[in-house]
């Protein structure tokens, strides 16, 4: 049931008597508790919190270590990532522009 459901449940049981304006406002107070609390805990606040743990790797590197940083910070093998680099290159010729953006904007692991 949605919060929308539970608060015209509690409307009709107030309309027809069975709740009293007190025992509606505090039903209500708690419905509207409960899901703002459950909205925080599922991680609907933003999105690109986890954004700033993106860093580069200083052990695990071949040029500069992006590919090590995009791949723990994606839980993928930094091999992947070079492979998927290697192959932008190859294709369309992006690759090494965007290796060298990230290369400069992403900040080193300290």
């Amino acid at each position: 049931m949605n919060i929308a459901d539970e608060i015209a449940r509690l409307h009709e049981l107030h309309r027809s008597g069975a709740l009293s304006d007190e025992e509606f406002a505090a039903a209500k107070e708690k419905v509207l508790a409960s899901a703002s609390t459950s909205s925080q805990a599922s991680g609907n606040e933003n999105p690109f919190s986890n954004l700033n743990q993106l860093r580069r790797s200083k052990h695990n590197q071949w040029v500069g270590g992006v590919c090590a940083g995009l791949g723990k910070y994606s839980n993928l093998e930094p091999w992947i990532w070079r492979l998927m680099f290697v192959l932008f290159v190859s294709a369309f010729g992006t690759g090494f522009i965007a290796y060298l953006l990230a290369w400069v904007f992403i900040p080193e692991e300290e």
